[in-house]
């Protein structure tokens, strides 16, 4: 059992890696994705300026860069099973802000919200899997021990 918790939780991971590098090797189509959804709040915008003018980047390129940086370092610690749970916690937080704020099928007439829906069900599907490497944990134990008296 634990050699195909091992294998999986690899595989599972290569889906961040990749999703990760091709963020990063694609910075400008990921900004220019996030621009058309995100704005920032009148609250932050000050301190985004400041930021933007230090690093001579707008704020959708240095989120793009952060953000594939993110998928990058949690998918390898992920598959290492260093800081597993920490990393799938900060996974989980950012695949459900993606999913509300970029698959708003809910706006949308139902023959065209389809492939919207499909990927927001998909993004759930791995928030659960993602669940599961909590629950597993670091150590390898009998799955019965692990899900105790449910």
């Amino acid at each position: 059992m634990p050699a195909f918790v091992t294998f999986g939780r690899i595989l599972f991971a290569v889906l961040f890696i990749y999703t990760g590098a091709t963020k990063l090797f694609a910075i400008q189509a990921t900004a220019d994705f996030i621009a058309t959804k995100l704005v920032v709040p009148d609250a932050v915008a000050p301190y985004a300026k400041q930021v933007e003018a230090a690093t001579a980047m707008t704020t959708p390129q240095l989120l793009a860069i952060a953000i594939g940086a993110l998928e990058i370092l949690a998918g390898l610690m992920i598959a290492l099973n260093f800081g597993a749970r920490f990393f799938a916690t900060l996974l989980i937080i950012y695949v459900a802000v993606a999913t509300v704020m970029f698959y708003d099928f809910w706006n949308m007439a139902a023959p065209d919200n389809a492939k919207m829906l499909v990927d927001a069900l998909k993004n759930l599907s791995i928030i659960g899997a993602l669940c599961m490497i909590i629950g597993y944990g670091r150590t390898t134990r009998p799955a019965e021990a692990a899900y105790g008296d449910v």
